[in-house]
């Protein structure tokens, strides 16, 4: 398969697992033998489409049963709103998210959800999950 096509988009967005991104920081769960879940939404996500430069919006869900560590949300705001200016696919940021969320907090189990605004008359909807061996 060809990459770095000017016709295509092969090759234009091997570098988003390495993106670097603010760190997501953590807390003791003092609860860490107990299982229970944390939800939380960011219903304001904004990044950039890599092919138009135009904004694409949409809604994050986050949910995940925690081990030995929780996110807090104060990083995971900051580090939401690295995505901005960043030129990415849709399935990507789900991958990212859902990926440096496993290296910071090591959960139990994770699931991501990009609920994308209708652009051009397609909507978008990319969920990943994540369960700890």
């Amino acid at each position: 398969m060809e990459t770095n096509n000017p016709e295509t988009y092969d090759g234009r967005q091997d570098h988003i697992p390495a993106l670097k991104t603010p760190e997501i920081e953590s807390f003791t769960n003092v609860y860490g033998g107990r299982d229970y879940t944390i939800d939380f939404t960011v219903p304001e996500f904004t990044a950039v489409c890599p092919k138009t430069g135009l904004p694409d919006f949409g809604t994050i869900y986050v949910s995940y049963v925690p081990t030995d560590r929780c996110v807090e949300l104060k990083s995971f705001k900051e580090y939401i709103l690295s995505y901005r200016n960043v030129g990415i696919f849709h399935e990507f940021v789900v991958n990212k998210i859902l990926d440096d969320l496993v290296k910071a907090i090591d959960p139990k189990s994770l699931k991501v959800i990009g609920d994308y605004n209708a652009r051009g008359g397609i909507k978008t909807i990319v969920t990943r999950e994540y369960k700890k061996a």
